[in-house]
Parts: structure tokens; sequence; C-alpha cells
């Protein structure tokens, strides 16, 4: 039986999830496109988004040329840092629905830490 990439994502994705709901844990999940990356902090029992940040928002289309780059990466980062901290969340565990920790995911994950959020 073979799996496409896609479907491979999507389990590792899920495993992730079903660990991380487990500890009850606030997570940073994150989703990207060819054209834009977004992150979100889900509270622990995965009821309520209570930040949200991506490339398709004004501010950060205002900082970056192109949102599917490590810069625009970076921005969003910084921008989940900014909010998350506003919510009063300085403790989060990182998910990276699947995606390797490389690129664009590593690029907002340090960006993120830089910004004060703790993983």
């Amino acid at each position: 039986m073979t799996i496409d990439k896609a479907a491979a994502r999507v389990r590792r994705a899920r495993q992730t999830r079903l660990r991380l709901t487990s500890l009850g844990a606030t997570r940073l999940a994150v989703f990207r496109t060819n054209s834009h990356i977004y992150a979100q902090v889900i509270s622990g029992d995965g009821s309520k988004i209570l930040a949200a940040a991506s490339t398709a928002e004004a501010d950060v289309r205002a900082k970056v040329k192109t949102g599917g780059n490590k810069a625009a990466a970076e921005a969003v980062g910084t921008r989940i840092a900014e909010k998350a901290k506003a919510a009063g969340i300085e403790v989060v565990a990182f998910d990276r629905s699947g995606y390797q920790y490389h690129g664009r995911v590593k690029a907002l994950a340090e960006a993120a830490r830089a910004g004060g959020l703790k993983f």
C-alpha cells in the first residue's frame, strides 16, 4: 500500500495532535501553502483559537514582499508571539502539523521563540 505525500503528512500531524491533546498543552499550530503561512495558538482542549497570524494579514503583507518565503515566516512568527503574549500566553507546545522542521516552519518557530514564546 502506497501513501502519498499529503496523506503521510496528515498521518504525522494526527499523531502529534493526539499526543498534545493528551497533555492538555496550549499549542502553536502551523499551516503552510506555497504562497502563505499561517500560525494559530489553540487552547489545550482545542475549543478556542486564542491568537492567530498569517501572511494574509494586512500588517504582515506590508512588511514582506511575498508570503511564501523564510522572511515572511519570520514576520508571522514575530506577530504570533506578540499576539500570544498580549493574550497572556507564554508557554506553548509547537505543532508543526506533520511538516518537516526545516525552512519556513523552522524560521517561524525561531522567530516566535525570539519574540518571547517558550516551547
